[in-house]
């Protein structure tokens, strides 16, 4: 069972590498794998290798399947930002942000002729209306679609509605296929989308007003999110206006969109995320209280021990407490893997048969990838069944006897130690602090606020939910200053394969019992993992990254020694911005620490929209920017700022930073156009060179080329406002004479971003044309002696999920 179920794993795994979706006819292939097995039953050894060919092929086949059958339920390119008028059911615990409603809507019937609509949409209801001025970016709604909403945004202002789960409703939509920023380290949302079965995402227009048909549908999915709001809704009415509501919200039903930005950050440097996200542990605990409970009372009265053993029933009650739990929950991948163990466990005693915990622990693994085949590409699941895995590697066999505080300590140590290298694949930092923090908020969580949350969601008792907040806010207090330490977090880049399995060897060595011969040579193995730096170009070298954050611009420079980000792209919403969603992710990744410095070319959100965030993240040594000291007086006030102005030049490492424009950002008339204001920044290497525009239109290009007539021309040009028609006029195309032109674009942005007839003037000026929406992030290499390589993020990880066709 282990090789068969890791064999499956492994099939499952392999499918979602490809770029293209392989035929159906591909199935065939496995089939010799089948007759294989069949033929050698009766040999053991070639059963066994037999087995894991077999397990590998329906891993694989059973992957492909199901990916052609979600695939093909798809929104039309023709259909996209078209009106479309559906029936169907609000499907999911409607999710409240700035601005309206989220959620998951089921389609039951298209009323619009010839139209075809995928089977699970998601919508955005925006509850007021706003007007954004052309310079702007549209704040994004929704942490899952990170990128820009322009093309979600309404016309006019939507009329309010309130819309609950298991509604039937008649909607008038408009809605787009599956698509999502894309950058190295970075969240893959139309991923996300396809292993949650969203194949469209969109929002409800105005007019006609959203039309509800029928209160309820009864079905046993909705009646399960109807619970889930009901609870949400008695947290928001005890615990109204209270710090931490939305992290009880959290425990109870798993509405991670609840907890703040600023509260995970504190979960993450603490190391107990995993305590927040409704974990396997919660369940178990849960399940525990209730076997004991339930065991206590069903032994003291004969005439049930007869009628049902009371271990038995107690098995039963802790099983099925564990189910519910885990559906109000929202059945993540660690809560599927606890309830698949614990229903093994009792069908086995039930049956009176003993199973080892490997094999529990197969099944288990068996049942959640065959469920859902993308769950192999999920950080969850690894992490989870790497913890339960390696807390039997450590405990199993040890002839010790049992001790409850030695075993929590090795249980703990070997979590920490065992998931490093994961940890840092995964997520490029590990908290030092975290077997600390989780050995006293383990037991507070588990034992006393979950419980108490629980107690008081289903129970007409409004005390135990304060008491749980009460205690939840005391732990903050703690966590928050733990997170402060100056060591909480330690950050490396993200190690390549061979440097991952040298660490994984080296790490099981370091776990084998005490007094095994040379375990210790272990350490070994984590050493080019806790030690190699981060690859960083030569001197007189630079590499340039321009991000996917949508409609918006962001750009990291980085030299032998130093690093520059040059904007911090849109904000998303009060919760999201592009630089905690991409630029820091990314910024990690490359294990970088530090940011020598920072430069903001204007005001508008789609490019400062991230700055907080960033300045909070990381550390900056200075900014240059063009901003307005009143409106940005918080972000600005503890960082060494000065206003950009012409001719401030800089060298790093033999590469050239020099202010082109504008003259003095600080005394430029606010009456001027902010576009106007941005700091064009010039960048030379002995590789090549780059200009960088911001939002500069028509005057500021002209300007430019009265001051500088012969000092524009440049390798890399990033499309001046995204390549507007009030940009990149004819005679400033031909001064800077670039040979690759960069669009920074959201997908089907409404302001029709760039322009035809601006790509059409570049390529006739000779330059290669990239676009974000398109390419994702653009990867250009300076390397002396070399041609400049420039890498498409898109192109580099394309997967069958990515729909590059429909992206212009």
């Amino acid at each position: 069972m282990p090789g068969f179920a890791l064999a499956f794993v492994a099939g499952a795994w392999v499918l979602q590498q490809f770029s293209l979706l392989p035929a159906l006819d591909w199935g065939w292939c496995f089939l010799p794998f089948c007759l294989l097995a069949w033929f050698s039953r009766t040999v053991g050894g070639l059963l066994r290798g037999a087995l894991i060919l077999l397990g590998f092929a329906c891993g694989f086949a059973w992957a492909l399947l199901l990916a052609h059958a979600r695939m093909q339920d798809v929104l039309p390119a023709e259909w996209q930002g078209r009106d479309i008028e559906i029936i169907g059911v609000v499907s999911s615990l409607p999710v409240m942000h700035d601005r309206g409603v989220r959620y998951v809507f089921d389609v039951e019937q298209v009323l619009t002729p010839s139209a075809v609509v995928p089977s699970h949409i998601s919508l955005q209801h925006y509850s007021q209306g706003f007007q954004l001025h052309a310079k702007e970016t549209p704040p994004q709604l929704a942490a899952a679609d990170a990128e820009s909403a322009s093309a979600l945004i309404p016309q006019q202002q939507s009329t309010a509605a309130a819309f609950h789960a298991g509604e039937r409703w008649q909607l008038l939509v408009r809605l787009k296929r599956p698509h999502g920023n894309l950058n190295p380290h970075g969240m893959d949302i139309a991923l996300w989308l396809l292993e949650r079965n969203i194949r469209a995402t969109g929002y409800i227009r105005a007019e006609p007003a959203p039309r509800r048909l029928v209160a309820r549908v009864d079905h046993p999915h909705y009646w399960i999110e109807i619970a889930r709001e009901h609870i949400s809704q008695r947290i928001n009415t005890v615990l109204e206006g209270k710090a931490y509501a939305g992290v009880i919200k959290a425990l109870v039903i798993g509405e991670a969109d609840a907890v703040s930005q600023q509260d995970w950050q504190v979960f993450r440097a603490t190391g107990i995320v995993h305590l927040v996200s409704i974990s396997g542990l919660h369940i178990t605990m849960l399940a525990a209280l209730l076997y004991g409970l339930v065991y206590a009372i069903w032994r003291r009265v004969p005439r049930l021990t007869l009628y049902c053993p009371a271990r038995k029933a107690a098995l039963l009650a802790g099983v099925l407490t564990a189910l519910l739990y885990a559906l109000l929950a929202g059945f993540s991948v660690p809560t599927q893997r606890t309830l698949y163990m614990l229903a093994i466990f009792a069908l086995a005693f039930w049956s009176g048969r003993q199973i080892d915990f490997a094999r529990t622990l197969s099944m288990a693994l068996l049942v959640v990838v065959v469920l859902d085949p993308w769950a192999v590409l999920a950080s969850g699941f690894w992490l989870s069944f790497g913890a339960v895995g390696l807390i039997a590697y450590v405990m199993g066999g040890r002839l010790q006897k049992p001790l409850w505080w030695r075993d929590a300590l090795r249980t703990q140590w070997a979590v920490t130690l065992g998931l490093l290298p994961l940890l840092m694949l995964l997520f490029r930092q590990v908290s030092l602090i975290s077997p600390i923090a989780n050995a006293w908020a383990i037991p507070l969580f588990s034992l006393l606020v979950v419980p108490l949350a629980l107690l008081g969601s289903f129970l007409p008792l409004d005390w135990p939910l304060w008491l749980a907040h009460g205690m939840l806010q005391l732990a903050m207090q703690l966590l928050a200053w733990m997170a402060d330490w100056p060591l909480a977090l330690w950050q490396r880049p993200a190690p390549s394969l061979r440097v991952l399995v040298l660490a994984m060897l080296g790490m099981a060595c370091l776990l084998l019992p005490r007094g095994f011969p040379l375990r210790h040579l272990g350490w070994l193995g984590l050493l080019p993992m806790l030690l190699l730096p981060a690859a960083r170009p030569n001197s007189g070298d630079m590499r340039l990254t321009v991000l996917d954050v949508g409609q918006g611009e962001a750009v990291v420079i980085e030299t032998a020694r130093h690093t520059l980000v040059y904007d911090t792209g849109p904000k998303y919403s009060s919760e999201s911005d592009a630089a905690s969603a991409v630029i820091l992710p990314y910024l990690q990744g490359q294990g970088i620490s530090r940011v020598d410095g920072l430069v903001v070319s204007h005001d508008d959100l789609d490019h400062s929209g991230g700055m907080a965030s960033l300045l909070k993240g990381i550390k900056v040594d200075w900014v240059l920017s063009s901003l307005s000291k009143d409106k940005f007086k918080s972000e600005l006030q503890a960082i060494q700022h000065r206003d950009c102005q012409a001719g401030v030049a800089w060298r790093w490492d033999g590469v050239s930073f020099k202010l082109l424009y504008p003259e003095n950002a600080g005394a430029i008339s606010t009456a001027v156009k902010s576009n106007n204001r941005s700091c064009v920044l010039q960048v030379r290497s002995a590789a090549g060179s780059v200009l960088l525009p911001g939002d500069i239109e028509r005057s500021a290009e002209m300007d430019l080329l009265q001051q500088y007539p012969r000092e524009l021309a440049t390798d890399v040009l990033l499309a001046p406002h995204h390549g507007s028609k009030t940009s990149s006029t004819p005679p400033f195309v031909a001064a800077v004479r670039p040979k690759v032109v960069v669009f920074t674009v959201g997908y089907r942005n409404r302001f029709k971003h760039p322009r035809p007839d601006v790509v059409a003037r570049y390529t006739q000026a000779g330059a290669q044309s990239y676009r974000s929406d398109r390419d994702g992030a653009v990867i250009m290499e300076f390397s002396q002696g070399k041609d400049m390589q420039i890498t498409r993020w898109r192109g580099k990880q394309q997967r069958y999920w990515h729909d590059s066709a429909a992206v212009l």
